[in-house]
C-alpha cells in the first residue's frame, strides 16, 4: 500500500512542478498583437508579434520562445506608424501638413485669386497611399466686362484665350473723336471683378492761336474735336525747327503752339568765313537760318597759321567769335586773310 501512495504523491510533485514552469500570457506590445494568443504556453512553443494593419515593425525580435523557466525574455518588439508620401505640390496653392503619418489628415488651399476644385482633405491610409488625389488650383475667372457691343468704349485682350482669369488685363479703347478717361486697362481680381473701368467723354479744344511771323493750314473750321490736327508754317525768312503740328487733347487744349523762328544777320562787313563746307564771302551770305552754323577763320597769335571757330543763329541772334579780328578796307592791303592762312596743326 505505501508504494502505491508514494507514487502517486510522486506523481503529483512532478505536475505540480511541471506546472510551475508554463509560460503565462506574453506581454501586450504597443499598436501589436500575437498571432496564436493563448493563457498559457508550454516550453518550446513560440510566439510571433506582427503590427496592427496601418503600422509597421521598427525594432526588435518579432519571435519568442517560452523557456524552462517559464518567464518570457524582455519583449523590444515595436512598431511605428506606417508613412504616405508627400503628396504636393499643390500649383497656386498649399498643403497643411501636421506629420505624415498613418491617419494623419492634411488640408489644401488655394492661394489668393484661385478656387479650389476637388476634395479640400485626404488621410494617411492602412497601405501608405492617401484617401484622396491632389485637387486643383484654378484662377478666378471675370466675367466680360459692361460694355455695350456697339458702345464707344471697347477693349481688346492682351493675352490669348476665350476666358478672363485672374490678373489678366484688358486695354480700352474711345471711337473718335471721344476721349477716354481713367485707366486704359482693367485687370480681373481675385473677387471675380474687374478694377475700374474708364469712360468715353465728348472733348473740344478752342480754335488755334495764330502765330507771330506764321500761319495755320487750312483751319476753316469752328470746332476742333479730341486728336484733331491742325499743322502750322512760317513766312519766309523765318523758320521753324519744332513740330509743326499741334493736336488737340483730352484736357481741352492743345499739345503746342509753334514758333516762327528769325534768321540771323551776320555782323561783320568784310569776312571770309565756311559755309556748308565752302568758303564764301559775308556780303555774298548776308545772312543764315535759325540753327544753321558758319565758322569764322581766326589767326593764331604765335604762329603764322588759322584755326576754325563755330557760332551758330539762334532766333536772330548770332555773335562773332572773340578770336576773330576785322580788318577795315585799308589794313587788308598790308594783312593776310586769315582763311587763306594754312591751317594749324598741318
Amino acid at each position: 500500500m505505501f508504494p502505491v501512495l508514494f507514487s502517486l504523491c510522486l506523481v503529483g510533485i512532478t505536475h505540480i512542478a511541471l506546472a510551475d514552469k508554463v509560460c503565462p500570457r506574453p506581454p501586450e506590445v504597443p499598436l501589436a498583437t500575437v498571432k496564436v494568443n493563448k493563457e498559457a504556453y508550454r516550453p518550446g512553443e513560440d510566439i510571433v508579434y506582427q503590427c496592427n494593419p496601418g503600422y509597421i515593425p521598427h525594432s526588435g525580435s518579432w519571435r519568442y520562445v517560452c523557456p524552462s523557466s517559464g518567464i518570457w525574455p524582455t519583449v523590444t518588439f515595436k512598431c511605428m506608424p506606417r508613412k504616405c508620401s508627400y503628396p504636393g505640390p499643390l500649383n497656386n496653392g498649399e498643403i497643411h501638413v501636421t506629420d505624415l503619418n498613418y491617419l494623419s489628415v492634411i488640408i489644401f488651399s488655394c492661394n489668393t485669386g484661385f478656387v479650389l476644385k476637388g476634395p479640400t482633405s485626404s488621410q494617411c491610409q492602412v497601405d501608405g497611399s492617401w484617401s484622396a488625389n491632389l485637387p486643383e488650383c484654378q484662377p478666378v475667372i471675370c466675367p466680360p466686362p459692361l460694355v455695350s457691343e456697339f458702345g464707344a468704349l471697347s477693349y481688346r485682350k492682351i493675352e490669348s484665350g476665350d476666358t478672363f482669369v485672374f490678373q489678366e488685363t484688358i486695354r480700352f479703347s474711345c471711337l473718335l473723336p471721344l476721349a477716354l478717361f481713367g485707366s486704359e486697362t482693367a485687370t480681373c481680381q481675385a473677387d471675380g471683378s474687374w478694377t475700374a473701368i474708364p469712360e468715353c467723354k465728348s472733348v473740344q479744344c478752342p480754335p488755334p492761336e495764330p502765330i507771330e511771323h506764321g500761319f495755320i493750314n487750312f483751319a476753316l473750321r469752328s470746332t476742333f474735336h479730341y486728336q484733331d490736327i491742325v499743322t502750322y508754317g512760317c513766312y519766309l525768312p523765318y523758320t521753324m525747327d519744332e513740330g509743326s503740328e499741334s493736336r488737340c487733347e483730352k484736357t481741352g487744349t492743345w499739345s503746342n503752339k509753334p514758333t516762327c523762328k528769325a534768321p540771323c544777320n551776320i555782323p561783320v562787313e568784310k569776312a571770309t568765313v565756311l559755309y556748308n563746307g565752302q568758303k564764301i564771302k559775308v556780303q555774298k551770305l548776308k545772312s543764315i537760318q535759325h540753327t544753321e552754323t558758319i565758322w569764322f577763320f581766326c589767326k593764331s597769335k604765335t604762329e603764322k597759321c588759322s584755326y576754325k571757330t563755330p557760332t551758330q543763329c539762334i532766333d536772330g541772334q548770332l555773335s562773332v567769335p572773340d578770336c576773330y579780328e576785322e580788318h577795315n578796307w585799308f589794313m587788308s592791303w598790308f594783312k593776310k586773310d586769315p582763311a587763306d592762312m594754312s591751317p594749324c596743326g598741318n
